[in-house]
């Protein structure tokens, strides 16, 4: 099965190059001027220039269809009309201003989101704002144990919270814990991953929440702060819990005194489909959201949204965050929350997901590499594996498909613990024939790499 590689240049891209220094040149001040991390996804990296949409540009003018969305964070495509008109007028009459001046944006669009915020708890209806998921994680504990009086934590196994010295603490995943001495005071519970679990996926999901409730009772004084968890693993491979596990898990936490902070930094904002948020597909209440990515389209931001009860908990406290809740940062989730409404983007993840899903799936049928297919809407996860058989991981093919791909013109991350899961999570804005491409283009380079 052969795909056509896209030359179409992007519109500003007419010249050779564009002007542009080619991605030698670029890599090479990188190397010589910036940290060395992180390390380039590619074995020749690609440089970006221009984006347009689900469609990304190289200096060349190769057209990408982007499966990534810059890890999950553009939502409503790449230099959207009405993103970018909402952003420029902003910038013309205010570009900063901090918290200690009022300035009817933050406000206006706090109320925004904790109006949809109520669709996953109703008592919803106090924000702040920060600069990213690590903040607003760093947040949502400090209003944890401010409401609580406790300082005990329980997060899931390959999870992944951020990166700051608390939010690694709570991130189960080796290769991301390296910040050591942490906070004490945290304890991991196993993750419902059904794929690796020897039974059925209702005998998963029960086993994980006799997990957590063994871990309440033997790892923590059994006086809990809050317990924390993706409703869909990003950076730990697109594990998706089973249908019971956060109602019965919140039920737990919340007899054990604790707050449920639901993490949705990449799962909201529609991704999932047919929902603002994530948790919204399970039915459970969480005491505490926290978004950032998708919720400003790249722009940097970060939100926590909370209950009056809970935010009351931190009044007279000394707090403050320069700039969190900024005009520009308001005007960019503004505009998003706009065009996810106007343009059904979180219907769209629905059907268009469910499109890709089932192309996938029907590819795990005829390629035995292809070991599990999960996710919900357009945060879609692929786990390869050596052989169907044995499950044992293949994180050097998993890169040399994501590799592969990049080559046909297509896009695409990969992530969990042992580097074996695609992650396929586009702009929301994509199209059927983009979901038929993903996976056309993912055929054709497991084809290509059969003795690999």
């Amino acid at each position: 099965m052969k795909t056509k590689t896209p030359t179409k240049p992007a519109p500003a891209a007419t010249k050779k190059n564009g002007g542009w220094p080619t991605p030698e040149q670029t890599a090479a001040v990188r190397a010589k001027h910036l940290l060395p991390l992180p390390v380039p996804m590619f074995s020749k990296p690609v440089q970006i220039v221009e984006g347009r949409l689900q469609f990304l540009y190289d200096e060349s003018g190769k057209q990408y269809l982007d499966g990534f969305a810059g890890v999950a964070t553009v939502s409503i495509g790449h230099s959207h009309p009405h993103f970018v008109e909402k952003l420029k007028a902003q910038i013309d009459k205010l570009q900063h201003n901090p918290p200690l001046y009022l300035h009817p944006s933050v406000g206006a669009f706090a109320k925004r989101l904790a109006d949809k915020a109520k669709g996953a708890n109703p008592d919803m209806d106090v924000c702040f704002f920060v600069n990213s998921g690590s903040e607003a994680n760093e947040m949502a504990a400090l209003l944890a144990k401010a409401y609580t009086g406790r300082h005990e934590f329980v997060a899931v196994q390959r999870s992944y919270h951020g990166r700051t010295v608390l939010t690694v603490a709570l991130t189960g995943q080796h290769n991301w814990r390296n910040q050591a001495p942490y906070p004490a005071g945290v304890s991991f519970a196993p993750t419902d991953y059904a794929y690796r679990y020897e039974g059925t996926a209702e005998q998963s999901t029960k086993a994980a929440l006799r997990g957590l409730e063994q871990t309440l009772k033997t790892s923590t004084s059994g006086k809990l702060a809050a317990f924390y968890a993706e409703t869909i693993m990003g950076v730990g491979g697109t594990i998706t819990p089973g249908k019971a596990y956060f109602p019965e898990a919140v039920d737990l936490v919340h007899k054990h005194g604790g707050l449920f902070v639901c993490d949705e930094v990449q799962a909201g904002v529609g991704r999932t489909g047919k929902h603002y948020f994530g948790i919204q597909h399970w039915g459970a209440k969480p005491d505490i959201i926290v978004m950032a990515k998708g919720l400003a389209n790249g722009y940097p931001i970060g939100a926590v949204i909370t209950t009056p009860a809970i935010a009351a908990a931190v009044k007279g406290m000394l707090h403050y965050n320069t700039f969190g809740g900024g005009p520009m940062a308001m005007a960019a989730a503004d505009a998003v929350m706009d065009v996810v409404e106007k343009e059904n983007l979180a219907d769209n993840a629905q059907n268009v997901g469910a499109r890709l899903w089932a192309a996938l799936k029907d590819l795990q049928k005829r390629d035995e590499r292809v070991g599990d297919v999960r996710g919900m809407g357009l945060m879609l996860g692929v786990e390869l594996v050596k052989n169907a058989k044995t499950k044992e991981p293949a994180p050097e093919l998993t890169a040399a498909v994501v590799d592969r791909m990049k080559d046909l013109g297509v896009l695409i991350g990969k992530g969990g613990l042992e580097g074996n899961t695609l992650r396929i999570k586009p702009p929301l804005c994509i199209t059927a024939a983009d979901a038929d491409k993903i996976a056309r283009v993912l055929e054709e380079a497991l084809d290509s790499l059969k003795n690999a």
